[in-house]
């Protein structure tokens, strides 16, 4: 059986188990974040572009992590203030998990499995981006430097 996004689940930040299927239907885009990383703006345009494609089916999902350079070193309670504080996030924000290494969250080692990136799957860097369709299939991966306005256009042409 192939291995599909809705098969997961992960903690959401206020620690309740939130299947992946629960977005079935919906596009997704996963983001692994930071609250004190140089690309830690891009939550006001992954916010906006949140704004603009909830209602045509869209869906962000935030995953904080803490494995670059030490940018998340917040607990729940500090991330979830400063995501709703400095940049006015709604979209869900889950627990922060590690998205490298052996401790991966099995989410991320499947994302990574399936779009793997310059790096080959590894991650390098906060704020890479997976946009995963209405039925659980992964896309597109983005770089982190990827501004989320240049996803605008894949979001268009696939929700419009």
């Amino acid at each position: 059986m192939n291995t599909n996004f809705h098969q997961f689940e992960a903690d959401s930040l206020q620690g309740k188990s939130i299947k992946m299927s629960d977005y079935n239907g919906k596009t997704v885009l996963v983001v692994n974040t930071a609250s004190k990383c140089g690309l830690t703006p891009q939550y006001e345009g992954l916010e906006a572009l949140y704004q603009k494609y909830k209602d045509k089916g869209l869906v962000i999902l935030g995953f904080p992590c803490n494995q670059f350079g030490n940018q998340e070193p917040g607990d729940a309670k500090s991330i979830s203030e400063g995501c709703l504080i400095n940049y006015g996030v709604s979209f869900p924000m889950f627990a922060k998990v590690n998205v490298n290494g052996e401790q991966a969250h099995p989410l991320f080692k499947y994302l990574k499995s399936e779009l793997g990136g310059l790096f080959g799957s590894k991650i390098k860097w906060n704020f890479t981006k997976f946009l995963i369709d209405a039925e659980g299939k992964p896309l597109k991966r983005f770089a982190p430097i990827t501004k989320p306005e240049k996803i605008d256009q894949y979001l268009s042409d696939i929700l419009d």
